[in-house]
């Protein structure tokens, strides 16, 4: 079962894989948005160890042609969701993972500051599969019930804090279906 480990910014009930890539939120910055990416490695391939080496800074750059050009950056997200659905965390929430960029949402400039990272297994243009909309939903409820600057946390894409620069979670990511997921478990039992 999937729960914030009291005072810790992680959850139990996921394999953790800790990034060295992140720092300090700013002063009076607690997370209050949610940005949903795509990420695959090597590009169109899944199930592999590359996003957590991506993470970690273990990436071989000999591996795979690819990798030669992202090898070096230093980058991360909080969760990761695998294709299977498959959750990871890397980075304790309260703390600003690197994964946004140079971004804005809303006239706020560099959303790393105050937004939590979610990935997903998955290119622009393939079909997410449904077991990764139902982690995600649980995992955006389990957000938003433990943690009082998420309780009400848009959710958006890459693409809309990083226009022009950024295209994922990409046309194949239906807003719908997580839409529709997140009010029935909204919904009173």
């Amino acid at each position: 079962m999937l729960r914030l480990i009291a005072n810790s910014g992680w959850l139990s009930g996921v394999r953790h894989v800790r990034s060295p890539n992140y720092d300090e939120r700013p002063l009076e910055c607690s997370p209050d948005l949610i940005i949903v990416h795509g990420i695959s490695l090597p590009p169109c391939e899944f199930g592999g160890p590359g996003i957590d080496q991506l993470f970690t800074n273990c990436l071989n750059p000999d591996e795979h042609p690819y990798y030669a050009e992202i090898a070096a950056l230093q980058v991360s997200s909080h969760f990761l969701i695998r294709r299977d659905g498959e959750l990871v965390q890397y980075v304790d929430i309260f703390k600003r993972a690197w994964h946004a960029g140079q971004s804005s949402y809303k006239e706020r400039e560099r959303c790393n500051d105050f937004a939590i990272g979610i990935e997903l297994e998955g290119t622009d243009d393939l079909a997410y599969e449904a077991v990764q909309y139902e982690t995600l939903a649980q995992l955006v409820q389990i957000l938003r019930n433990s943690v009082t600057t998420l309780e009400v946390a848009p959710v958006v894409g890459h693409s809309d804090v990083a226009p022009g620069r950024k295209t994922d979670p990409g046309p194949a990511f239906s807003w719908t279906m997580l839409e529709r997921l997140l009010v029935v478990k909204n919904l009173p039992y």
